[in-house]
């Protein structure tokens, strides 16, 4: 079925163009009468970013659930991994993050998660898509069942308490020089002070949210800023977050980027070697690096695939029983503590293991040496991909890279482009390839 609203992570788009106060106002009354289950009070937990447009989304959003009988709990800014949490924590039937992740301000966007902290299936989103377009004054609360909504003020603590006990009790960062950028979003209070509680010496910046600067030149999309920082001061590690916090870069005393595949490599072999590995593996999308898969073949663990998108990896990791999953853009999941990528939680694990081994970050999150990998978008449409030159020109290049490389071709979700990353030992072949396929693209495109 043709989605009109939701995305591969909720519903996200230009604040006050696709993301409106009309718009939020329908979400909140579709979803709050499909999770309107049973008989009581109904809960929903609603947090958000540090975006200007938040403040007009919330609100639609609290009209909307309120007006079908929902009670609203309002977290303010809070990491999305902290929503998640708290939905089930508070028994909500249903958590609302507000937030564009990574974009930069002028976007806006609406997850949802359902009673278990979950993001919801397709099923429940088109049926809430039905919803939003269909007649729902049948289902408002009459004058008396309306909802109430209320801030609720202790929801910081209670996060940084609950990341905090993911490490084990005598755990202790004391030593660790740490620069923690929050790229002035959601994690911009509750980062540094989780850090410090557990005796880090830290040092934050972007925790100066004004509405308009959140992923601007600071956070885990531009890492610059942090890895001048953690330079300059002679930090031990730099930890990088996005706009809500889900996902999380490293950057060692040397200024160099961990990016999430080297990550979820050093959380596996450290679970391993403790026996809290519930596979023999981990999860990853097609674009992790090939050198991931052959370091975790060394150890003994598996890597298996899936589509791009945290959604699909956190699908197989349910399905299959895995417990480490993520991306290389530091979205990792670990289920044993969170339904959805959280960038402090992964941080802290990582932290742990450098305080274990007690040697420099350097050393002990560079698990690889990644192969040259390169990525080419060409505008086309997907229906190019079935032209005969097209696939020729790709079965030649998987034929030429052979069992030294990978090749994905793929079309985006978002725009009409296709992209194309080979990855492979011999990088002057790797080029040579993908150059080959993004040729036959658009020769292709431009004789349609």
């Amino acid at each position: 079925m043709t989605r009109n609203y939701f995305g591969t992570d909720g519903i996200r788009g230009l604040a006050n163009e696709k993301i409106t106060p009309e718009l939020a106002l329908k979400v909140g009354q579709a979803a709050g009468t499909i999770f309107h289950r049973g008989e009581g009070r109904h809960r929903v937990v609603i947090g958000k970013d540090t975006r200007l447009s938040g403040y007009m989304i919330e609100y639609a959003l609290v009209a909307g659930f309120t007006s079908v009988g929902m009670d609203p709990l309002l977290l303010g800014p809070m990491p999305t991994p902290a929503v998640a949490m708290l939905t089930r924590s508070m028994r909500a039937d249903v958590g609302v993050m507000i937030s564009a992740s990574h974009n930069s301000f002028e976007d806006n966007g609406i997850k949802l998660f359902g009673p278990d902290g979950h993001k919801l299936s397709d099923e429940i989103e088109i049926e809430i898509e039905k919803l939003m377009d269909g007649d729902r004054t049948r289902k408002l609360a009459g004058p008396t069942e309306l909802g109430r909504a209320r801030r609720i003020d202790d929801v910081r603590a209670r996060y940084i308490e609950f990341a905090k006990r993911t490490l084990p009790r005598n755990m202790s960062l004391e030593g660790l020089r740490v620069v923690v950028d929050c790229a002035n979003g959601a994690a911009y209070r509750v980062a540094p002070e989780a850090l410090w509680e557990l005796g880090a010496e830290v040092i934050a910046i972007g925790v100066e949210p004004d509405g308009f600067n959140i992923n601007h030149e600071v956070g885990s999309t531009s890492p610059q800023a942090l890895r001048d920082k953690v330079r300059e001061l002679r930090a031990d590690v730099g930890i990088a977050l996005d706009g809500d916090a889900d996902r999380v870069l490293l950057v060692d005393e040397q200024g160099q980027l961990i990016d999430g595949d080297q990550l979820m490599a050093v959380v596996a072999e450290s679970w391993r070697d403790q026996g809290l590995l519930s596979k023999p593996g981990l999860v990853a999308t097609i674009m992790s690096n090939l050198a991931l898969e052959r370091h975790l073949g060394s150890l003994g663990l598996t890597l298996e695939r899936t589509a791009v998108g945290d959604r699909y990896v956190i699908e197989r990791m349910r399905q299959e029983g895995y417990n480490v999953g993520g991306e290389p853009s530091g979205h990792v999941i670990l289920s044993d503590y969170s339904t959805t990528g959280d960038g402090l939680v992964t941080a802290m694990q990582a932290l742990a293991v450098v305080k274990r081994f007690d040697k420099p970050v350097s050393q002990v999150c560079h698990r690889f040496e990644p192969l040259p990998q390169i990525l080419r978008n060409v505008r086309a449409q997907r229906g190019e991909l079935e032209r005969d030159s097209v696939i020729l020109a790709i079965d030649d290049a998987r034929a030429r890279l052979g069992g030294s490389g990978r090749l994905i071709v793929r079309p985006s979700g978002t725009e009409p482009v296709i992209r194309v990353m080979g990855e492979g030992d011999d990088r002057e072949l790797v080029e040579t390839l993908v150059a080959q396929v993004c040729d036959a693209l658009k020769e292709s495109a431009e004789a349609a």
